[in-house]
């Protein structure tokens, strides 16, 4: 969802598959069955299930879908080449997960993300925080069009200080990502943004102008939520800023020359780098200040009590590849000093790789391309057109686990629905986004869900009721299509 973020090209030529011997009914079994499977598994492994149970669901729900596809002459090797094809498309996000954990690896030893945390807790306090949240992340993602970067940077630093605050991982969480989507789905570097007009025939920035009529009331919204729960919230956590302040001052060199690292990433993205070597090159910058301002951390991290070139090198690969925590006596800190790193990442990646296995089968054996057929045909007025596009790309997400399917698909589906309606490319791609860019990180077997529960280390469900930007995008784009509030026609000059 953000320019250059997550995949080396975006899938504007890709083939909806449509096999005409496949039923409604026949097609939605897979999609029964991996629900069924997936609640009972959560039902018995709770937060758990993540750990590699749900992994293999998926997969159990993609032979599902190819025995579906098997009675319906879809060839195993068809079904296999379309897993390649998805498996493909995914390479780009799957390393920069990776270099993602091994940045979170040297920003902590380095002292970068300490520093944000300390000088954060100094500005932010619990009353304005969680509003504050959602406007810087907003900035950011705008920026850079990349709400993957800015939940890999800023957000980790956020959610550590909301959890120094003692306020809930799952509201900052919820902020972090209301602001980074909102900024992602706005800004003309994101290649959602870029996408979605692609497939409805429209222009960009007509497509970013209407997009401003539903995503504006809804950040507002947003905003005026957390600023409540913010005036509700207890700030007890509050109340330990000067100790928790002491203590991080206490192990780590807290100084401003720290941000430049996180300064020259953000710079570097701005100037549409691509992210694998903006992440790199945050990575290694991490890691030479690590060296130069934090040399004890980096004789912790390697295990000895004298730095040599040696050690020097050990450390700082330790925090890049595996995980490291630096000992403290503050246990609101501990969780705060441990990184994972590229290590950390990897159940992350399994979860997509089993999630791009079910989406490639589905789409092998025309279950996705069937399904939004028939969600179009369900409705014949204008809202049922609008109610349809939303349900297609939600189903999307769900089943393909993929918010590049949810626009593509979709996009391809209904654009000639929504021409003999009278109505412009701009509602469709504005509906695109409103429904399936912004929600895909609500569902956790998602790349998206998957992506921002482990970069910023807080479950979907934890933080899905207070992702209320993406929750409640949808639901104002059938409000606009309901009572007809800025819908673009053909005939207007």
């Amino acid at each position: 969802m953000e320019s250059q973020r997550n995949t080396p090209s975006t899938p504007k030529d890709e083939e909806i598959r449509l096999n005409k011997e496949l039923s409604i009914w026949e097609a939605l079994i897979p999609v029964f069955a991996l629900v069924l499977m997936l609640a009972f598994n959560v039902y018995v492994f709770g937060d758990d299930a993540l750990a590699g149970s749900n992994q293999f669901v998926l997969l159990l729900g993609a032979a599902v879908a190819a025995i579906v596809g098997y009675f319906n002459k879809v060839s195993y090797e068809q079904m296999m080449e379309e897993v390649a094809k998805n498996l493909k498309s995914t390479s780009g996000a799957i390393l920069i997960l990776l270099m993602v954990g091994a940045l979170a690896g040297t920003w902590l030893i380095s002292g970068i993300i300490p520093a944000m945390i300390y000088y954060g807790l100094q500005i932010l306090n619990p009353t304005i925080f969680l509003a504050a949240c959602v406007i810087i992340c907003a900035i950011i993602s705008i920026a850079t069009g990349s709400s993957w970067t800015t939940s890999a940077t800023v957000g980790i630093a956020l959610i550590g200080i909301g959890g120094a605050l003692d306020i809930s991982l799952g509201m900052t969480a919820g902020a972090v990502l209301s602001g980074a989507y909102f900024g992602d789905k706005m800004s003309p570097l994101s290649d959602t943004t870029n996408l979605a007009p692609a497939m409805a025939g429209g222009d960009l920035f007509s497509h970013i102008k209407y997009m401003t009529y539903t995503t504006v009331p809804t950040i507002v919204i947003t905003l005026i939520v957390f600023i409540i729960i913010g005036l509700a919230i207890d700030t007890s956590g509050s109340a330990d800023t000067s100790a928790l302040l002491n203590d991080l001052k206490a192990v780590f060199n807290i100084n401003g020359w720290l941000f430049i690292v996180p300064i020259v990433v953000i710079l570097l993205i701005i100037k549409k780098t691509p992210p694998l070597i903006a992440l790199l090159t945050g990575t290694i910058l991490g890691g030479i200040f690590a060296l130069i301002f934090q040399p004890d951390i980096v004789a912790q991290a390697a295990g000895v009590k004298h730095l040599d070139a040696i050690s020097s090198y050990k450390g700082v690969m330790n925090a890049i590849t595996v995980e490291t925590t630096i000992a403290t006596d503050n246990e609101v800190l501990s969780d705060l000093f441990t990184a994972k790193g590229m290590y950390g990442m990897l159940g992350t990646i399994w979860l997509i790789v089993c999630a791009m296995v079910f989406g490639g089968v589905m789409d092998a054996i025309g279950a996705l391309a069937r399904i939004s057929k028939a969600l179009l045909g369900l409705f014949d007025s204008v809202f049922g057109l609008f109610a349809s596009t939303v349900a297609s790309c939600l189903a999307l997400n769900v089943t393909a686990s993929d918010q590049y399917l949810a626009i593509v698909v979709p996009g391809k589906m209904y654009a000639q629905a929504f021409k003999d309606k009278g109505l412009a490319p701009e509602n469709l791609s504005r509906t695109l986004e409103d429904s399936g860019t912004v929600t895909s990180v609500l569902v956790p077997w998602n790349t998206c869900g998957a992506y921002q529960s482990g970069v910023l280390g807080v479950p979907v469900i934890d933080y899905f009721a207070f992702a209320i930007f993406n929750w409640l995008s949808p639901f104002m784009t059938l409000i606009f299509a309901a009572f007809r509030i800025k819908l673009k026609q053909l005939t207007d000059k």
